[in-house]
């Protein structure tokens, strides 16, 4: 029997995980982004900004500068782009970018890319969820929270030393969620675009609601 639209569990911010080792990683975060691009703006009047942190200094936190560099010549007709490998966004100039972006696009739909650190079995996991995103958190850094919506790549364990194990993260992981976030980006506005997002998102009747839980969407 289909399962009924559930929103609830979207609207109060929990995260849904994509595998960046399927081959519909892609196409399924896409799906997704759709569908919360429509929610916040039905009409797509808003200017839609990429806002990506991170820095090339540290091969962990350099998945937002990834997809950045990888958006900017395919995607820039669609939405915004800050932050690259060449001009990056990092804990320095986060507050600056935010302020300048927020007075040239007023009123603009901000999606957050970056870089986060989760439970071994959540490593190469992309995540997606409304609301803003609050960067550092994971390195008890305390920057403002940026973003409508967010997607995070999942680069490797935390709890322990979390800068360390940024700067100790192999990059081929690093690479392979840069390239589905970006792929999705991509997808997700084509389907916004063309008023076709998948018909709901909803969920696995026996999954919990814990944030840290994985959380599969189900697509109808």
């Amino acid at each position: 029997m289909a399962e009924q639209r559930d929103w609830q569990r979207l609207l109060a911010g929990e995260k849904q995980y994509f595998s960046s080792n399927s081959r519909q990683c892609a196409h399924t975060l896409g799906d997704a982004l759709a569908e919360l691009i429509l929610y916040l703006d039905p009409t797509l009047s808003r200017p839609r900004v990429v806002f990506c942190i991170g820095t090339d200094r540290s091969t962990g936190d350099c998945l937002g500068p990834l997809v950045g560099t990888q958006l900017t010549p395919l995607a820039s007709h669609y939405y915004h782009i800050y932050g690259t490998l060449d001009d990056p966004i990092h804990a320095t100039n986060l507050a600056e970018k935010k302020k300048a972006i927020e007075e040239t696009h007023p009123g603009a739909l901000i999606i957050a890319i970056d870089a986060s650190l989760g439970r071994i079995d959540q490593v190469g996991q992309v995540t997606l969820s409304l609301g803003g995103l609050r960067p550092g958190a994971g390195v008890k850094k305390d920057l403002p929270e940026i973003g409508d919506l967010h997607i995070t790549g999942i680069v490797n364990v935390g709890g322990f030393m979390e800068f360390m194990v940024l700067q100790n993260t192999r990059l081929s992981e690093v690479m392979k969620l840069s390239n589905q976030i970006s792929r999705g980006l991509l997808y997700g506005y084509y389907r916004a675009a063309r008023r076709k997002p998948v018909a709901s998102l909803t969920f696995q009747s026996s999954a919990t609601a814990l944030d840290a839980q994985k959380v599969e969407p189900v697509w109808p």
